[in-house]
């Protein structure tokens, strides 16, 4: 008795939740969702404001607001998007942003990923010397090099070329992509390593087969940050690019040498946008995670 006595007292009590208990609960966390309700809409007005003003023509868009195709959706017309994929310029300038931001994403992170595991598990001279050189060189702003780095493309014949807006990004992408990773690869067990190498695995099976999985959280993240910044970039291409413009480049030159051209400027503008939100939509469950990577050990 005494001992099924002690067994009832140790039993954790479990309290039915009622219904006036979970409107309570519902009501205290009102607030906090309108808010956060209210914010959401605010950020996706100027993108919903940009697509249907994509679909209006040039004479509706000087007589009237986009808002007046909520009333009449009939004045929509989807001739824009036909008509921009008929223009030489925008389409090239959408596969050479493509191939600068898979370039300028994919290099980075498969450097910073071996630097990383490297700074974070591997014993060799100079390691923390040389990372608190990488740290510093956070605060090194990108504007600073345009000129030394424009003259040594002119003299290796990287100007207005792919590859050199590739290596500019990833170059700039480094320091911040190896203090991410290493600090995330800190955080797995050192009892994974130990044991992948009493099977014999060598470090490069244990970077392939360990590392790159367990990173995968902070990889994708910083995979959705460098490809948002590349994509976006309006400086570096206007700097080393002449020929090879990519679509941030392209809607900056028909904004200013035509400058009521709506119906090309609102397709291409809500197609650059769409692009890298798909993206982001596509990878982020690992964005979360890899916002506080090596935050917690």
């Amino acid at each position: 008795m005494a001992v099924a006595a002690e067994e009832l007292r140790e039993r954790p009590v479990v309290v039915e939740e009622t219904v006036a208990r979970r409107i309570g609960r519902a009501a205290t966390r009102l607030p906090l969702h309108l808010m956060l309700l209210f914010i959401g809409l605010l950020w996706l007005l100027p993108t919903f404001a940009l697509f249907m003003t994509s679909l209006m023509t040039p004479e509706d868009y000087n007589s009237f607001g986009w808002w007046k195709l909520l009333s009449k959706p009939s004045l929509a017309t989807w001739d824009n998007y036909s008509s921009l994929w008929h223009d030489s310029d925008i389409p090239h300038a959408l596969w050479v942003t493509l191939l600068i931001t898979i370039g300028g994403t994919i290099l980075p992170i498969l450097i910073a990923s071996l630097a990383g595991y490297a700074f974070a598990w591997l014993d060799f001279p100079g390691r923390d010397w040389l990372f608190i050189l990488v740290i510093a060189l956070l605060v090194v702003p990108l504007q600073m090099a345009l000129i030394p780095v424009f003259k040594i493309y002119n003299t290796l014949g990287l100007f207005d070329t792919i590859l050199g807006l590739v290596l500019y990004h990833t170059a700039f992408a480094l320091p911040f992509a190896i203090f991410l990773l290493r600090n995330f690869f800190l955080g797995i067990p050192k009892d994974v390593f130990e044991s992948a190498r009493i099977d014999g695995a060598s470090e490069a099976r244990i970077f392939l087969r360990l590392v790159l999985p367990l990173g995968l959280p902070a990889i994708a993240s910083l995979a959705i940050f460098q490809f948002l910044w590349v994509w976006n970039d309006l400086l570096v291409a206007l700097t080393f690019g002449r020929e090879t413009q990519p679509i941030t480049v392209a809607i900056f030159s028909n904004v200013r040498q035509f400058g009521n051209n709506i119906e090309l400027i609102a397709p291409a503008s809500f197609i650059s946008l769409a692009i890298p939100l798909a993206v982001f939509l596509a990878f982020q469950r690992y964005f979360t995670q890899g916002l506080l990577a090596g935050s917690v050990k």
